[in-house]
């Protein structure tokens, strides 16, 4: 079914993650359902692509090259859309990544990485949009979580803490924030056919035991945010939805 150009019309929508996989389809789809976007990676020219293909679409859309892990980046990002797009509607805190060792194996730095991009990131991106939000009285987070917070993962001990932690963010920003009319939710991805993972899967030999076949792609995702962007999920507050569709 083809997007409703008016659905977000008006709105202002950040991305994290934005130049590949699930970002790009997210801030694809939020831009043809009317809202202008703000895409945000550290690799400059595929975000560049990726907001140019967007503005020729006739929405506007920055590409603001940030690394979430550092929180002048997280400030910059907040402040140049709100200079340059006046206000903050939606943000996709989609920036994330993953290392698996068994635990023993784990390296300390290792750790500390998985919760600087996936925890980390996303709580600095939250509190520095936070007050414009709440200055308005509106506004709607949407996270992107894994399956494997849900259940773990062997050899994820790292990523799956880190996911878990996640989900427990988000529900914690609905619990302060929903009376004063912030909504946030969370999607816990699992098999997903980007190219960062079509690549892991190739040199793992997944490919050769049909994990395709099982796994989503970044358009099903992207179709999930959308829905929690929107009106059509108001009522949904601090949920984690999974959408996982394959093995996390």
């Amino acid at each position: 079914m083809a997007p409703d150009p008016d659905e977000l019309a008006g709105q202002v929508a950040i991305v994290t993650g934005g130049g590949t996989g699930i970002g790009e389809a997210a801030a694809r789809l939020l831009a043809a359902s009317g809202a202008d976007v703000v895409v945000a990676a550290r690799k400059v020219e595929r975000l560049e692509a990726v907001a140019a293909s967007i503005r020729e679409t006739g929405r506007a859309c920055l590409a603001v090259p940030t690394d979430v892990r550092e929180e002048d980046d997280v400030q910059r990002l907040v402040d140049r859309t709100l200079d340059e797009l006046g206000r903050i509607d939606v943000v996709v805190n989609n920036a994330g990544g993953a290392y698996l060792f068994p635990i023993e194996d784990t390296p300390v730095d290792r750790w500390d990485n998985s919760f600087d991009l996936n925890v980390r990131g996303p709580f600095m991106l939250t509190r520095a949009v936070g007050p414009h939000m709440l200055e308005r009285g509106s506004g709607t987070f949407v996270n992107i979580s894994s399956g494997a917070g849900l259940s773990g993962v062997p050899g994820g001990v790292a990523y799956s803490a880190s996911k878990a932690a996640l989900q427990m963010l988000t529900r914690v920003v609905a619990l302060e924030w929903g009376a004063r009319g912030i909504r946030a939710n969370c999607i816990a991805v699992g098999a997903v056919a980007s190219e960062g993972a079509v690549r892991s899967w190739t040199r793992a030999g997944l490919i050769e035991q049909g994990i395709l076949e099982r796994a989503g792609q970044p358009d099903d995702i992207a179709n999930g945010i959308l829905w929690l962007a929107s009106d059509a999920s108001r009522f949904m507050n601090g949920q984690t939805i999974a959408m996982t569709g394959g093995p996390a």
